[in-house]
């Protein structure tokens, strides 16, 4: 777990989106080559032509909710939708719900019923409204469950519902933004098709499982949270017949990664996805559907950062991050990104 592991200085921490977007530094890493720094809008000379850009178009819900049984306070955050229309939830003071327990959420006439405790803080909750009427209670009602290290001791601000959203937001359902869509612009895109390097978009609703800790020092026992994800038939052909061609596939997050990687076979075909995946790549994974990565600075210890020494290299990674702290690139959610190429 060591390994894993750096020291990363609070004024490190990204608290704001850089203006334009497409502003934020990125670090370009390659194999056998010295980091390169420039800014996210030189993206299209950095890609090639022929090249096929692979984003998340999930969009952000207010998944914060604060709730009550009876006079006992009850923190609530979504994680996601059950296929039988409950949502699966994380909960502060879950040793005090069982099921059958009703949530009330202030005067709000909406209510939530526990079908179930399951154990570690996880409950399963029906609530009285679906559909339009879910969403509109959300409004009302809910806050965006920003990370931890994006400090806002009086909760999230109206700028962040702005600055928490990409340019790919389709399909509600997402807890978290998938920060690397974050950098784009319409000017950005624009200059991507000019360059030859067209774009798809894929969902996966990023759970509020992504921002827990590993806490286990035997990373063999750390349990991913399950998130639903979807690519459909004419995106998978896409990129089939892209990579068919010598072209490559540009995942734009780590979420677009996993739901690569999950719906990708042996040889490297990707097939339609609808479903949920736990998939939990570290070092030693063999990737068979992507080429390139773009992604934010992430946590110490986390999933995230084995992921990207999975794809990079453990020890190109800490020194890229070693590089990226002493030269005070922006971490996090709001922060700088970097353009990984895949080590052989």
């Amino acid at each position: 777990m060591a390994a894993f592991d750096f020291v990363l200085p609070p004024e490190n921490i990204a608290l704001a989106p850089a203006r334009p977007r497409d502003s934020a530094r990125l670090l370009h890493v390659q194999p056998e080559a010295p980091l390169a720094e420039t800014a996210v809008r030189a993206l299209p000379t950095l890609l090639r032509k022929g090249d096929l850009l692979i984003a998340n178009d999930t969009a952000v819900i207010r998944a914060q909710l604060a709730a009550h049984r009876g006079t006992a306070r009850i923190g609530i955050t979504l994680d996601r939708i059950l296929p039988n229309g409950e949502w699966h939830a994380l909960a502060r003071n879950a040793r005090k719900l069982k099921a059958g327990d009703t949530l009330t959420f202030g005067e709000d006439p909406v209510t939530a019923t526990v079908t179930e405790n399951e154990g570690d803080g996880a409950v399963r909750l029906a609530f009285s409204v679906a559909g339009g009427d879910f969403d509109a209670f959300l409004l009302r009602v809910g806050a965006l469950a920003l990370p931890p290290y994006i400090s806002r001791p009086f909760g999230p601000t109206e700028q962040d519902d702005i600055d928490y959203r990409t340019i790919f937001s389709r399909q509600k359902g997402a807890v978290a933004a998938p920060t690397a869509g974050l950098h784009f612009t319409p000017e950005l895109l624009t200059a991507l098709d000019a360059a030859g390097i067209t774009r798809r978009t894929l969902t996966l609703h990023v759970g509020a499982g992504t921002f827990l800790p590993v806490r286990d020092d035997d990373i063999d026992r750390h349990r991913m949270h399950a998130e639903w994800g979807e690519i459909d038939a004419e995106t998978a052909a896409a990129i089939n017949e892209t990579r068919a061609r010598g072209g490559r596939i540009v995942a734009v997050g780590t979420t677009s990664l996993r739901l690569l990687e999950s719906a990708a076979d042996e040889n490297g075909i990707v097939h339609p996805w609808r479903g949920e995946t736990d998939i939990f790549i570290r070092p030693g994974y063999r990737f068979r559907a992507v080429d390139v990565l773009m992604t934010n600075f992430h946590l110490p210890r986390s999933t995230l950062f084995m992921l990207v020494c999975a794809f990079s290299g453990t020890q190109t990674m800490r020194e890229t991050y070693q590089y990226a702290v002493s030269n005070g690139f922006r971490f996090y959610s709001y922060g700088d990104a970097c353009l990984l190429e895949r080590a052989p």
